[in-house]
């Protein structure tokens, strides 16, 4: 393995001896990236001084915001608090690669709440910064709050808080490779590039997902099903398909849009690309080693979103993938 993920919900939970016991288990280069999501109350110096010694050199914590009551709202347990003290502890286990993340839109949250939160988050310095609009699930409290008729996200306020965020970002030295994602330069998080560029990738645990040579697949879905099935030998994989070539030529193109790295776009697309350029949505942009897409004879140039491109990024592909713009 080049790249090893312990992420949703909540691997924080395992201690160093059972973390490094499972890496134990997988083979994997020497410069694999290793990373696990941590919450920033339940970092303390001796369980990430544990990760460390397991392997873990890269973590992620599930910061959302810095502000008491934005983090209340979203029903978080952590303080700001205990945000600079994980990111200190972190630091002094020898951990030298962490990513931030952070939600915005929050309704009640205000224009300058998020200001500060992102000011707040570039004065610890970490080497990675991902920063998510919030978005209703209908299946959990909050989404049901909003159901009855509690204030949900505004789309215009998340407009605004993401522009804010490139903006602030950019000026801190931080680069945009990933619609939600910003980081210093050289610092990408390489597991995500592995979804985002059409990787495979295996999978362990209850309701995860893998992928292989055009083939998905996906677990069982509760932790008692997972567990019986290994406790007794049995498959824990729980449905599969494979993927028809043009959908994964399709898929490929969407989620390497969403990238800095860019698409090349079929002739049959010129017009719609033109359009988005002349609107402001996209540009294009030269690359080196080359873009998806179908010309590789203009692999030498990428399109690539703009930041008003990224707020419409859904409708763009939408609109490319119709004109033809994956087509070989």
């Amino acid at each position: 393995a080049t790249s090893i993920f312990f992420g949703g919900g909540t691997p924080s939970l395992l201690s160093g001896d059972q973390l490094a016991r499972i890496l134990d288990a997988i083979p994997r280069t020497s410069s694999a990236e290793i990373t696990v999501e941590c919450n920033p109350d339940a970092a303390d110096a001796q369980r990430l001084d544990a990760y460390a010694q397991a392997g873990v050199n890269r973590l992620s914590f599930g910061v959302q915001s810095l502000e008491p009551r934005v983090l209340a709202a979203l029903g978080r347990t952590h303080n700001p608090e205990n945000v600079l003290l994980a990111v200190t502890n972190a630091r002094a286990a020898g951990i030298k690669r962490l990513n931030l993340d952070l939600i915005y839109g929050t309704p009640g949250e205000s224009i300058d709440d998020w200001r500060a939160t992102l000011e707040g988050v570039i004065a610890l310095a970490p080497e990675h910064i991902s920063a998510y609009a919030l978005t209703v699930e209908p299946a959990t409290p909050f989404g049901q709050r909003v159901a009855s008729g509690e204030e949900g996200p505004d789309d215009d306020r998340q407009a605004d808080a993401y522009l804010l965020a490139e903006g602030l970002l950019k000026a801190a030295g931080y680069n945009w490779y990933e619609i939600s994602n910003w980081s210093l330069a050289g610092e990408e998080c390489r597991h995500n590039l592995v979804y985002w560029l059409g990787g495979d990738f295996a999978t362990v645990g209850c309701a995860a997902h893998g992928h292989s040579g055009g083939r998905r697949w996906w677990n069982v879905r509760t932790p008692e099903r997972f567990i019986e099935r290994v406790e007794t030998g049995r498959d824990c994989i729980s449905g599969s398909e494979e993927i028809e070539a043009g959908l994964r030529l399709e898929e490929a193109f969407s989620l390497r849009l969403r990238t800095r790295a860019g698409v090349t776009p079929s002739e049959a697309a010129e017009s719609v690309v033109r359009d988005l350029i002349d609107g402001g949505l996209a540009k294009w942009v030269p690359s080196a080693a080359g873009a998806a897409g179908p010309r590789e004879s203009e692999a030498r140039r990428a399109l690539v979103l703009t930041p008003q491109g990224r707020l419409v990024a859904t409708d763009v592909t939408a609109r490319l993938l119709l004109a033809g713009a994956a087509v070989r």
